[in-house]
């Protein structure tokens, strides 16, 4: 375990940027997930699993796969290559049921193997007691895990599987051609042209050179060359073997023991596999730039929701209740009991400031509902914002942007309802100074007609000119309090207009900002937040991605 476990960290130590490319991947698929494909995430995801999981392993062993078609001699170099007899030859039919894996070295490749998916019965270690090649053949591959896998073209689904799943898991692959079809369309079409980014990874050999005539071989090699290149895989190296004769078994076992000994074939795999799966999804996500939602654009959204649910008409109406019922208590009283017949603006669209005049409640409560009009601007105003944050994108981003931007909107009327049900907005409360303001107005009325009495007394007796008459400056007093009431509660009902035409404006202003604030929640929550979420998501895909890719 211990071994294991320091074969890992050097693993990780020798590239830690491998580290940040999986976890960048890892980051991207997660982000990706339920707005891509979800065989391409999972695949992506199983790429940064199977990576995770092969790190946590020896790095001091290289798992090297023999893959090959039937009668392509592919378990006969498996058992040129470990000196054992180890796997069934056959040449007519696949005799690789499972795959079979000769280890150099035991310490540390338990895990590997289980990780793997060999039996124990399928495993032999070279250097136990069924070794019967030499000492030095056996420290040359040491830390070699060699598999022979089942036939590729086998007609059992099973065999197809294995094959797959251990191509998968494999750091090094080695195919084994046979010269009568080393052109099938089954190994390049199914395998080899789609591994290019692994070609780092890989060795070809063509096997049975011994049955090909000396003046064909160098031809033959060429061609087996040229259909490489053309699958993309130019970098791939090319081997003659004899599995049968052993000839060249030293040049692949050297080629072998050369890259094992350098212990960059895992990570070379891993670094593939990654960039691979990167690249997919990359190209699923797109280029476009990375972005946020404007200020303006929620701005506007929020008047849209505003006007929606009536925002205005409350506010106008708060206003001009605002000035009916502080105008009524502040102004001549005689004009505010005029004034008293005519009914409350907020009343007559149905809203209620409730008792303490701050929030819109009451059992027949009704807040003004959508215009059709205005419901559209909503829907309008939802897609442009959808549009303007997801424009350049691919199509599967712009979808889930759209998708997260209406996915909710079913539940706006009964949220902006709500919002504004619970919104306290100021009410028609009577302020401090409109009681002075209407008690001085009662003084004045008072005076007015204590003065309009007594100077019809006075004018009944004929006293109205009498010396004895109590006078302001020559005036009588019964005068001065019928005109001065009057006038002063003329020009304290003026100023009190200019008061309370202030006072109804601050509530509306009031009313205003609490009420959008109610729908700026609604539309942060039912819109907003959605696509900022799917706009979070791109912005992480895409630095994963780059991290991935670096």
């Amino acid at each position: 375990m211990t071994s294991t476990l320091e074969g890992a960290r050097q693993l990780v130590t020798r590239g830690t940027d491998l580290g940040a490319r999986i976890e960048g991947l890892d980051a991207a698929a997660r982000a990706a997930r339920g707005r891509l494909d979800d065989e391409l995430v999972d695949a992506a995801q199983e790429v940064v699993d199977r990576a995770t999981g092969r790190l946590r392993l020896s790095a001091t062993h290289t798992v090297v796969a023999i893959a090959g078609a039937t009668g392509s001699g592919k378990s006969s170099t498996f058992n040129a290559l470990t000196g054992l007899e180890l796997s069934a030859v056959g040449v007519r039919r696949p005799t690789t049921s499972w795959a079979s894996a000769c280890v150099w070295g035991r310490d540390g490749a338990g895990e590997l193997l289980e990780w793997l998916g060999i039996p124990p019965r399928h495993q032999t270690t070279r250097d136990s007691m069924l070794d019967s090649g030499s000492r030095s053949t056996q420290s040359e591959l040491d830390g070699v895990v060699l598999l022979d896998l089942p036939d590729h073209d086998s007609t059992e689904l099973s065999h197809h599987l294995e094959v797959d799943r251990l191509v998968a898991l494999a750091d090094l692959l080695v195919w084994v051609l046979d010269p009568q079809k080393y052109a099938d369309a089954a190994i390049h079409d199914r395998y080899l042209a789609p591994a290019v980014a692994h070609q780092d990874v890989m060795l070809v050999v063509l096997n049975h050179i011994d049955t090909v005539p000396d003046d064909r071989r160098e031809t033959m090699l060429a061609d087996v060359r040229r259909l490489l290149d053309a699958d993309g895989l130019d970098r791939v190296p090319v081997l003659a073997v004899s599995a049968r004769l052993g000839t060249g078994i030293d040049e692949l076992r050297t080629e072998i023991a050369r890259r094992a000994a350098e212990k960059q074939s895992t990570r070379a795999r891993i670094d593939a596999d990654v960039r691979e799966a990167a690249g997919r999804l990359a190209r699923e996500v797109g280029d476009a730039p990375t972005r946020a939602l404007t200020t303006d654009r929620a701005a506007a959204l929020e008047d849209a929701f505003a006007e929606a649910a009536g925002v205005p008409v409350v506010v106008e109406g708060v206003e001009r209740s605002a000035r009916v019922a502080v105008g009524r208590a502040t102004g001549w009283p005689v004009s505010a009991w005029v004034a008293g017949v005519r009914s409350d603006p907020v009343r007559r669209l149905q809203l209620d400031l409730g008792t303490e005049g701050r929030e819109l409640s009451g059992r027949d409560r009704s807040v003004p509902k959508a215009a059709q009009v205005q419901r559209a601007r909503v829907d309008t105003d939802v897609r442009a914002l959808a549009d303007e944050v997801s424009a350049g994108m691919a199509r599967p981003w712009v979808d889930a942007i759209h998708r997260a931007s209406e996915s909710r909107l079913d539940e706006l009327g009964d949220r902006l309802d709500g919002a504004l049900s619970a919104a306290e907005i100021g009410g028609a409360r009577t302020p401090a100074w409109a009681w002075l303001v209407m008690a001085a107005q009662w003084v004045l009325l008072l005076a007015c007609l204590g003065g309009l009495v007594w100077t019809g007394v006075l004018l009944g007796t004929g006293a109205l000119s009498d010396p004895d008459t109590p006078q302001v400056a020559g005036v009588a007093l019964p005068l001065v309090l019928l005109v001065g009431g009057l006038a002063l509660g003329v020009l304290l009902g003026l100023v009190a207009r200019m008061l309370v035409a202030r006072t109804a404006r601050h509530r509306a202003e009031q009313a205003d900002r609490r009420l959008r604030d109610a729908v700026s929640e609604v539309s942060r929550e039912l819109v907003v937040a959605p696509v900022d979420a799917e706009l979070t998501a791109y912005t992480t895909a895409r630095a994963g991605l780059d991290r991935a890719l670096a």
